[in-house]
């Protein structure tokens, strides 16, 4: 098996099409099982569930962290692609409330991959500053648009905010976690909205 230094597999416009589909069917199939089940969940079992052998898998992604590095990277991509699409279809503090719902989805999927996650922070720390980059800038335009638009306060600080959403990563793993992270964003936002 190839070393966690190894670089993934090359981007999806370089595969044949069937190839490119069974990748995506992979990603797919992991990140629910990561986020469900943690990142030790049995490959052959993701493989199968993916409808492909585990051959298919090693060629795509030659070791785990390979895939939580891709599946990651999607989460990321999807969060911070969120916000945008939100402030175009929702009033300011409804697509900050909402982007904040889809970050606890994004922090289930960091809690299942956890362990490889670690691995991956000693050998590519750019991905995490980028994360973190990324994720602030997003949050910073909903934050800013529902200030100016006047539905939040506006003396709100963008890093102790995402200090707060990101306390929930640190609640303990139980069958409600997800229903006690949406009620702590509720009342997060009953602490942003703006008195009237």
């Amino acid at each position: 098996m190839a070393s966690a230094e190894q670089k993934p597999a090359p981007p999806t416009t370089k595969l044949r099409a069937d190839a490119r589909r069974n990748r995506e069917k992979l990603i797919e199939v992991a990140a629910v099982a990561f986020a469900e089940h943690g990142v030790e969940t049995s490959l052959e079992d993701i493989a199968r569930k993916a409808g492909v052998g585990i051959g298919t898998l090693y060629r795509h992604f030659p070791t785990r962290e390979h895939l939580v590095e891709v599946i990651y990277r999607r989460e990321l991509e999807s969060l911070a692609a969120a916000a945008t699409e939100l402030a175009q279809s929702h009033a300011p503090d409804v697509a900050l409330e909402e982007w904040m719902r889809r970050f606890v989805g994004y922090i289930a999927a960091k809690r299942g991959m956890a362990n490889s996650l670690k691995i991956l922070m000693g050998t590519n720390s750019s991905l995490f500053a980028e994360s973190f980059g990324r994720i602030r800038s997003a949050f910073e335009g909903l934050l800013k648009t529902a200030g100016d638009a006047g539905t939040i306060r506006k003396d709100i600080d963008t890093t102790d905010l995402l200090h707060a959403l990101s306390s929930i990563y640190s609640m303990p793993d139980t069958p409600e976690w997800r229903d006690r992270s949406h009620r702590l964003i509720g009342l997060l936002m009953d602490g942003l909205r703006a008195k009237k």
